[in-house]
């Protein structure tokens, strides 16, 4: 069968379609993204901007018309912290199913980790052990560890990567006060969440998930483990600590002629930089593998596992 996944997150507006069938590995047809950076549209009091809010429904209105062009038999709609978190949250759901028919399923936190968890679990497999997972999205970070398709621990803080810009980073390129506040708040926050984890057993493997992490590792030239189409993908925290001041350096612009760097999440790489840098830090990583599912790529596994 063919199904959509539709992810209206901090940054933009996604429409991945699969091709998959119960106890199969979804095959990805197409993809249709717009960009809405929805950060740049909460107003000091928490709500969507009437803007931000016809830029979410144009977006979802054309995901809709690309999704029946592709014959996609079921949607499934999602919404990530930014929409979840707005004071008027409940009012632009409202708008959107009625402009566009598609009743949004908010995510927590809590359930962005362990969804995207079983992606990394199926796509790693059972021989990994206990994984120690890193997502970075627009608006959150996500921590979990776990030996089973769904992890033993899991929270969400708010340290994703388009907030941590927005809420520290407000010069383009910031200054070394604005980054080095990012930093310390970074830590901070970490520092309540990191003792949790410590309680667990070390992890066998650690990865990132995300734009974010994809992106850094492909400009720090990634590092390779083995050889041919399985080679893994893997980003060391020493990289990280020679780019982002290099990043910080320069304008938002001319970031994207660097490798990995695209126009939509050139003005916030930074920001994801530093937050995956002290988390890494915070839990004493090294290296971390990079895995191409996430989120998305869960929602898709559980639909499936129900219709099995």
């Amino acid at each position: 069968m063919r199904l959509g996944v539709l992810d209206v997150g901090s940054n933009t507006v996604h429409l991945l379609v699969v091709d998959a069938h119960p106890g199969a590995r979804p095959v990805p047809s197409s993809t249709h993204k717009t960009v809405v950076r929805m950060m740049r549209f909460i107003a000091p009091d928490g709500a969507i901007t009437d803007e931000g809010v016809e830029r979410i429904t144009g977006a979802i209105a054309s995901a809709v018309t690309a999704a029946a062009s592709e014959e996609v038999a079921e949607l499934l709609p999602f919404a990530t912290s930014a929409l979840r978190e707005a004071t008027n949250g409940a009012a632009v759901f409202a708008h959107i199913e009625r402009e566009t028919g598609v009743a949004l399923r908010v995510l927590s936190g809590y359930d962005e980790a362990r969804l995207t968890f079983l992606a990394v679990r199926r796509w790693h497999g059972w021989s990994a052990g206990r994984i120690l997972l890193l997502d970075i999205g627009g608006g959150s970070l996500e921590i979990a560890s776990g030996i089973d398709e769904y992890p033993d621990l899991a929270v969400s803080v708010p340290l994703g990567a388009g907030r941590s810009t927005i809420g520290f980073l407000p010069d383009d390129p910031p200054t070394s006060d604005q980054v080095e506040a990012l930093r310390a708040h970074a830590r901070g926050v970490l520092r309540e969440v990191a003792p949790r984890f410590a309680a667990l057993d070390r992890p066998d493997h650690v990865v990132g998930t995300s734009k974010t992490f994809r992106s850094l590792a492909r400009l720090a030239g990634s590092v390779h483990d083995g050889v041919g189409p399985d080679d893994r993908v893997r980003l060391r925290r020493s990289q990280l600590a020679d780019w982002v001041p290099r990043l910080a350096a320069i304008p938002a612009q001319a970031r994207t002629a660097l490798p990995g760097i695209t126009p939509e999440r050139t003005a916030q790489i930074v920001g994801g930089g530093i937050v995956a840098e002290e988390a890494m830090r915070a839990f004493s990583v090294r290296e971390l593998e990079i895995c191409p599912w996430a989120l998305r790529e869960g929602l898709i596994l559980r639909r499936l596992d129900d219709l099995a």
